[in-house]
Order: C-alpha cells, then sequence, then structure tokens
C-alpha cells in the first residue's frame, strides 16, 4: 500500500522549472494535481498544495477521507472507486462544486452540510450490503436543496425519490438501474422539481409501466430529454391536448350523472349508477310503494326470473299462465306494468 505523501506528489509533477523556484514554492501555485490509479491507502499531509482547484484520487484504495482540511480552494474533488464507507472531513471545502464517490462502500449521503456551493454530486454503484439501499442524511438534503443541479444515484437499489424532492434546483437527474416501480411517486417529485431538464431512469421496472413516458411528460413541462431520448415540443403538445380531451369527458359525464341525480334526488342507486322509481302504488294505503332500479325494467326478457318461452307447436300451453308473466309478481297486485309505472291511473 502507498501513502500520499508530499515525497509522492514531487515525483507525480512535472516541474521543468526547478531552476528558478523550489519544489516548495511550486506546489503552492500548482493548481490541478492527479494522483489517480496509484495504489494510495492513506492520504497524508498535502498542506502545501494550498491553491489546489482539482485533485484526482481515484481507483486507488483509499478507507478514510482525511488530510484535505487545507484544500479550502478546492472545487472539484475525484474519489470514485476506492474503499471509503463514510463521507467525512469535509468540512473545510467551502468551495466545492463537484464530488465524485462513486464505487466506494457508503451507505448514507451524509456529512455535506457546510458544502453549499456544491453543484454536482455522484454516488452511483456503491457496494452496498445485500438487500439494503442508499440512504440520505435528511440534513444535508436540507443543506443542498438550493445548490445541487446535478445528482447520478444510479444502480443502488432505490425504490422511491419523494426524500429527494427537496431538491428544488435539480435540472439532471440520473437513477438508472434502480428498483424504482411507481409512476405516481416520479409524478410527485416531477410537480416539485421546477428546473428539471434531464433525466435517465433506464433500468427500473417502472419504465415497462403503460404510459410510462407519456405521463411523465405531461407532467414536467421543463423536462427536455427522457431516459437519453429528446422531447419535442410536438410531442408534448400532443400528449398536453389528449390530457385535456380525456378530462373534459370524465368532468362532462360527471355533470351528467350529477344532473341525472337532480331528477330523481330521493331514489338513487350509486351501486348502478341509475334511478330508482316506484313501480306501483297501493290504493288502500296498506303495504309499503315497491321501489326499482329503472334500468332493471328495460332488461332483455332473457334476463327476468321466469323469461318466456315460445309454445311449441302441439305443446298443452296454459296461456293465462304465460300472460301472467307480464305482470309484476306480487301478492297485493297483479296490474300490468304500464299501470304501476302510472299509479295516477288508479284514481
Amino acid at each position: 500500500m502507498v501513502r500520499l505523501t508530499m515525497d509522492l506528489v514531487a515525483k507525480s509533477i512535472n516541474h521543468k522549472n526547478r531552476k528558478e523556484e523550489s519544489l516548495a514554492q511550486y506546489l503552492r501555485k500548482i493548481t490541478h494535481l492527479n494522483l489517480s490509479d496509484k495504489n494510495i491507502d492513506t492520504i497524508d499531509d498535502l498542506s502545501l498544495c494550498r491553491n489546489l482547484n482539482v485533485l484526482y484520487l481515484y481507483d486507488n484504495q483509499i478507507r478514510q477521507i482525511h488530510s484535505l482540511c487545507f484544500a479550502s480552494n478546492l472545487t472539484h474533488l475525484y474519489l470514485q472507486n476506492n474503499c471509503i464507507s463514510y463521507i467525512e472531513n469535509l468540512t473545510s471545502l467551502k468551495k466545492l462544486e463537484k464530488l465524485y464517490l462513486g464505487g466506494n462502500y457508503i451507505t448514507v449521503v451524509e456529512g455535506l452540510e457546510t458544502l453549499e456551493e456544491l453543484r454536482e454530486l455522484h454516488v452511483e454503484s456503491q457496494r452496498l450490503p445485500l438487500g439494503e439501499k442508499l440512504l440520505f442524511d435528511p440534513r444535508t438534503l436540507h443543506s443542498l436543496a438550493k445548490s445541487l443541479s446535478v445528482l447520478n444515484i444510479s444502480n443502488n437499489n432505490i425504490d422511491e425519490l419523494g426524500e429527494l424532492a427537496l431538491l428544488e434546483n435539480i435540472s439532471h437527474l440520473i437513477a438508472v438501474d434502480n428498483q424504482l416501480h411507481h409512476v405516481k411517486d416520479l409524478e410527485f417529485v416531477l410537480n416539485k422539481w421546477t428546473k428539471l431538464c434531464r433525466m435517465d431512469l433506464k433500468g427500473n421496472p417502472v419504465c415497462r409501466k403503460p404510459k410510462y413516458r407519456d405521463r411523465l411528460i405531461i407532467q414536467s413541462k421543463t423536462l427536455e430529454s427522457l431516459d437519453g431520448k429528446e422531447i419535442k415540443e410536438m410531442e408534448r403538445q400532443f400528449l398536453m391536448n389528449w390530457k385535456a380531451s380525456k378530462t373534459s369527458k370524465k368532468k362532462s359525464k360527471e355533470e351528467s350523472m350529477t344532473n341525472e341525480y337532480a331528477a330523481y334526488p330521493h331514489f338513487y342507486d350509486f351501486g348502478t349508477g341509475h334511478p330508482i322509481v316506484p313501480v306501483y302504488y297501493n290504493p288502500s294505503g296498506k303495504g309499503k310503494p315497491k321501489f326499482v332500479v329503472l334500468s332493471e325494467l328495460h332488461r332483455s326478457p332473457r334476463n327476468r326470473e321466469e323469461p318466456l318461452q315460445r309454445p311449441q307447436e302441439g305443446s298443452n300451453v296454459n296461456v293465462s299462465k304465460r300472460i301472467s308473466h307480464l305482470t309484476l309478481k306480487d301478492s297485493q297486485t297483479s296490474l300490468p306494468i304500464k299501470d304501476l309505472l302510472e299509479p295516477h291511473l288508479l284514481s
């Protein structure tokens, strides 16, 4: 294993002007330092590199983030593909804009409360314990709400995005190969992310849902690209018109139902959506009116309890029994249907 020391830094840089200035003076001036793929496991004192803006430490064996408190001018930090388990000791990096931590062992995104300038956070493909998903500390989310614009959380077993709705300035989300299942959850965050331009969700179960793409395009008026495919204005306008037409038809149907109910305010079957009307009125005053759903009176004779049958030639049919089927069966009356529906004719 290798410790990151000033000697290693000196060997890694191209110091052409050694005769004119010392190594220490040169190290104070450098702004970019590439120490990737050096088998480094520990970061030592790098305080001489006080003007460092960009530090490449990816593809090493670093287990802990430390000894970076000197780098108050650092704007880009590349730590992907190491062995880091915790995000820590970054409080001094007040100017940090881009942080790359993909391919580590991080289980909770935390410790970023002081990074008010952070615009990009990449935490994709963490090597998580079996069955676990990447979590987010609410304090970190609150602190990044106004600054973060690019977030990469791909391949982290994430099954919902609701908690990320706080990130109001997100413009680009990369969340491929996760466990997102529900379009409604996506519609919720899209309603909050009013600056979102690009979103990539390829490899999630939700992508196989009916109308998945259509629903997201309708929900977000700012989305320009979904799953790597451009959203054209003509496509969005067509879908918006389709939704408006569907909504109008639904509203018209509801109004029609309301008017139908108003005509029969006390006799309405909410199960079938049809009015209920009195079938007969007993002039003797005894007994109660009998009510049926209006639609039942128009049913085919085949659906009645005792359907009429055509008498077969040679059969001995009791005509009176057949005619009785034309009246409603009741112990108190045998009036024909016409009279039953018009009780005022009895008076």
